[in-house]
């Protein structure tokens, strides 16, 4: 039965690699190439949402693994995504530093 108190975001939603078409909602200067469910977990639990990660096969590429957190709904979903997007990249920015 659907949860309609939790929002789901998939990785495909913030991934540069993709086009609208095949899931990415937000614009390509915000998106990440090929992000990960650690990634977007960590951005979550920053923006002060309590993820719950899992991995699956999003509806529109059923033929590649992805993954998707589902969170407490507190905004509009287009509102989150935009946050989430804007933290995402500092996440990665961070990662590609310690490397």
């Amino acid at each position: 039965m659907k949860e309609y108190k939790r929002l789901v975001l998939w990785l495909d939603y913030f991934n540069s690699v993709l086009s609208r078409g095949d899931g990415r909602r937000i614009r390509l200067d915000k998106a990440v190439k090929n992000p990960e469910l650690q990634e977007l977990i960590e951005t979550a639990r920053r923006l002060n949402y309590s993820p719950v990660g899992e991995e699956a096969f999003h509806p529109k590429r059923s033929f590649e693994s992805s993954g998707y957190i589902s969170i407490e709904r507190k905004k509009p979903k287009g509102k989150v995504i935009e946050e989430i997007a804007s933290i995402l990249t500092v996440i990665r920015g961070e990662k590609r530093k310690k490397n």
